[in-house]
């Protein structure tokens, strides 16, 4: 799928639901191919598979077969990002979480996860959020 007419945008959690088989999988395999993430979540998911003693050339791959739509992390995402601090404080949203619905945001796109503290921050994030399980 082309990134410029990706549907979705998403997170860690979304990736790795795909990746073990885990409860909203199916939701999420609706995206694939060319879903978009971020660079900074594909370092969550690389972090994750790797803390599973998974070699280094089996993430790769994993993370491959997906044919996700990686976008890179620069100068707006990381300011965009920066800004969702504020109003995404109270649930305790990491980095990516940010990162994730800043891009989302930006392509004016859902963001999917399987994280249910987003719920309470999308409103006033203005994303989309849709919830995997």
């Amino acid at each position: 799928m082309d990134p410029a007419v990706a549907d979705v945008v998403l997170d860690a959690s979304a990736i790795l639901a795909v990746i073990f088989d885990e409860p909203g999988a199916s939701q999420v395999e609706a995206h694939l191919p060319g879903a978009l993430v971020s660079a900074v979540n594909i370092a969550e998911v690389g972090t994750r598979l790797l803390s599973c003693d998974m070699p280094d050339e089996v993430v790769e791959t994993v993370i491959g077969t997906l044919q996700l739509s990686i976008q890179p992390f620069d100068y707006d995402q990381a300011l965009a990002t920066a800004q969702l601090r504020s109003v995404t404080r109270s649930a305790g949203l990491s980095l990516g979480d940010r990162a994730c619905l800043a891009l989302a945001k930006a392509r004016r796109v859902p963001a999917l996860t399987a994280d249910t503290a987003w719920r309470e921050v999308a409103g006033d994030a203005a994303v989309d959020v849709e919830l995997i399980r």
